[in-house]
């Protein structure tokens, strides 16, 4: 039997200060009302809070594909690889982000990867020139999209990486991999750094006003299993427009979001449990996930829909 709806929100409330603010001014009313209709379910209280290589986010979904892995092991490239034609079964994969790196004077900072405006060819032109290099180690890369390759090898197999949404507008030394068996993948890393310096796309890009790609890196690392675990048939809505705020540091567009967020997905699930319709509700911070799930309609559920209402910013705080 289907679960019905699972609406999954990355995001829904994050440590900046900006955001901390942004969460006072909310008015979620379609929110407030799910959580005091639904029962509270599982909640993901993952080891290593902010500090855990995959977001609670990225668990949650995992477990809603039938996915389970280490920390940092979540072998997101692999399924992407699976759900493509042709895509070669048990091998190891990656994604490649071709990034722009800012140094300061004691870290270093990762740009969002829309900040680039990086184009088709001129990542396919990048891509190419670093092929070489990647191949001497055993892994070939292919072009996905402008900001993101697909990238296979032994190396990346049971290599534990931090999620983008980790690392972006923050200092990469904190999460860049120190396992012995990624020491191929940071000499790449300085490789590449040299190799885009001088590169005739980079002196393009800099003359029009546009930062330089001058690094990478590497996420969604590992192989998938023989047999995947089975997962409950739903349907996930994971919708992106908190995550994309919240990681440019945008609270105002992260405010507006929640409020569409409220308006259209809340109000939907919402509307399927007045039909008396199974729905699942998930809140992602950067530690913890939380759930609610159910259907019952029934008159008692509802008088304490109306009576019972959450205060966002305690609810938002158990993220």
């Amino acid at each position: 039997m289907s679960d019905g709806v699972h609406l999954l929100i990355p995001f829904a409330a994050c440590l900046a200060p900006g955001c901390r603010d942004a969460i006072r001014t909310l008015q979620l009313p379609q929110l407030q009302r799910l959580v005091a209709r639904l029962a509270a379910s599982a909640a993901d209280n993952g080891n290593g809070g902010e500090r855990s290589l995959s977001p609670p986010h990225e668990r949650v979904q995992a477990a809603a594909c039938g996915l389970s892995a280490p920390d940092g092991c979540l072998p997101w490239a692999a399924w992407q690889v699976r759900q493509d034609p042709g895509g070669a079964a048990g091998a190891a994969w990656a994604w490649i982000t071709p990034c722009n790196w800012q140094v300061a004077t004691d870290h270093i900072v990762m740009k969002h990867p829309r900040d680039l405006r990086l184009d088709g060819d001129e990542s396919k032109a990048l891509l190419s020139a670093m092929q070489p290099f990647f191949v001497q180690d055993g892994i070939t890369l292919a072009y996905h999209a402008p900001t993101r390759w697909l990238a296979s090898g032994e190396l990346f197999r049971g290599l534990a990486t931090a999620s983008l949404d980790r690392v972006l507008g923050r200092d990469i030394d904190e999460w860049v991999p120190r396992a012995a068996a990624a020491a191929p993948l940071r000499r790449l890393q300085q490789e590449m750094q040299m190799l885009l310096y001088t590169h005739a796309v980079n002196d393009e890009r800099v003359r029009g006003g546009l930062l330089p790609v001058n690094s990478f890196w590497a996420s969604g690392t590992g192989a998938l299993p023989d047999k995947l675990q089975p997962a409950k048939p739903t349907r996930l809505q994971m919708p992106n427009g908190l995550r994309d705020a919240a990681l440019l540091q945008d609270w105002i567009g992260w405010t507006a979001a929640w409020r569409q967020i409220d308006n259209q997905q809340c109000r939907e699930l919402n509307d399927r449990l007045d039909r008396d319709e199974p729905a699942t509700l998930t809140l992602c911070g950067e530690a913890n996930a939380r759930s609610w799930s159910g259907h019952d309609t029934g008159w008692w559920r509802r008088m304490r829909a109306m009576a019972g209402r959450a205060a966002l910013p305690t609810l938002f705080e158990s993220l």
